[in-house]
C-alpha cells in the first residue's frame, strides 16, 4: 500500500465521529473506538442519520486557525433540508457558523470552514445535526492528530484546482472562505452561472489514467427553495477552461450555492485532503412577476 493509500485509509477510518451529546471524550479516543460505534447497517434510500465529519484544521497567516469541515448524510436518495436552529447547531458561539443547511446524499469534502481566533487553544466546538429523529455529534478542536495540509500536497507537489467567476478574475483555490461572487434574479430564472477552472496538472500514480482537465459539480449549500441545474456537472471546455450552466429557483429568497472543482485525485483528494477547491455563490432572487 503506497504511502497516499495508506493515508487516505487512516482519514477514511478518522473521518466520520459520531459521539452522545452526553459523553465528551477526546478526539484521540474517537478515533480509536470509532469502529465499534458506527452502525453496521445497510445503506438506505431514506430515512437514516446525517453525521457531521471533521477533516481537520490548518493555521492561517494571520495566526488564526480554520478548522475544515464535511459532512456524510447516510442515505443513499435522500437529500435532507436541516434550518439553523435546535437540528443544526455548532456550540458554543453558534448555533449559525456558516454550516450548510442542504445536505446532498452521502459524504461531501470540505463543504466549510469555521475561522477560530489563535487563541483557540484546547477548547472545542461541537456541530449538532438531528436528522430522521437521530441525533449525532461532531466535536471541533486543534488535536494535533488533525493538522491538514489542503493547499498542498507536500509529496507530490500537488496544489487544489483554481477558479474564476470571470476570465481576468480574481482565482480563488482551496476550502471556501467567503463569497466569492453575487447574483440577483427572479424566480424561476433562469440564472446562467459561468466560472473558469484551470490545473497545475500534478497528480498521483494512482490517478495518471484519469483526465487532467477538472471537473465541477454545482449544488445548493443554503435557501428557502429548491434549487435545480440543468447540467450539475457541466462540461469543462479543455481550451479555455469555461464550465456553464443554468439555475432555476422554486421560489424567491437568498441562496448560497456551492461549486465544487476536482482534480484526478477525486473526491475528497481521495481521502487526502488535497486537492479540491470548494467556492460559494450568492443569489438573491426575487419573486415571480
Amino acid at each position: 500500500m503506497n504511502r497516499r493509500r495508506a493515508h487516505a485509509s487512516a482519514c477514511a477510518a478518522n473521518t466520520i465521529l459520531v459521539v452522545s451529546v452526553t459523553f465528551a471524550v477526546s478526539m484521540a479516543t474517537l478515533a480509536a473506538q470509532l469502529p465499534a460505534q458506527l452502525p453496521l447497517e445497510p445503506v438506505r434510500e431514506a430515512g437514516q442519520s446525517v453525521i457531521g465529519a471533521y477533516e481537520g484544521w490548518y493555521q492561517n497567516p494571520d495566526g488564526s486557525y480554520s478548522l475544515l469541515v464535511g459532512y456524510f448524510n447516510r442515505n443513499q436518495k435522500e437529500t435532507l433540508d436541516i434550518p439553523v436552529g435546535p437540528n443544526n447547531r455548532i456550540e458554543p458561539g453558534g448555533p449559525d457558523m456558516g454550516q450548510p443547511t442542504h445536505f446532498l446524499p452521502r459524504r461531501q469534502w470540505g463543504v466549510f470552514v469555521i475561522r477560530v481566533p489563535k487563541e483557540f487553544g484546547k477548547n472545542t466546538l461541537t456541530w449538532t445535526l438531528v436528522a430522521n429523529g437521530q441525533t449525532t455529534v461532531v466535536p471541533l478542536n486543534l488535536d494535533p492528530l488533525w493538522i491538514v495540509a489542503p493547499f498542498k500536497d507536500v509529496a507530490l507537489g500537488n496544489t487544489p484546482p483554481r477558479i474564476r467567476f470571470e476570465t481576468q478574475g480574481d482565482p480563488h483555490r482551496g476550502p471556501p472562505v467567503t463569497i466569492s461572487r453575487s447574483y440577483t434574479t427572479r424566480a424561476p430564472g433562469p440564472l446562467t452561472l459561468s466560472v473558469w477552472v484551470d490545473d497545475d496538472g500534478v497528480r498521483p500514480p494512482e490517478a495518471r489514467e484519469r483526465p487532467l482537465t477538472p471537473t465541477i459539480t454545482w449544488s445548493k449549500f443554503r435557501g428557502p427553495g429548491d434549487v435545480t441545474f440543468d447540467k450539475a456537472q457541466p462540461k469543462v471546455d479543455e481550451k479555455t477552461g469555461n464550465a456553464t450552466t443554468n439555475a432555476t429557483f422554486t421560489t424567491g429568497g437568498e441562496y448560497i450555492l456551492r461549486v465544487q472543482v476536482n482534480d484526478a485525485t477525486g473526491e475528497g483528494g481521495g481521502g487526502f485532503q488535497c486537492c479540491w477547491t470548494n467556492a460559494y455563490v450568492n443569489v438573491v432572487v426575487g419573486s415571480r412577476q
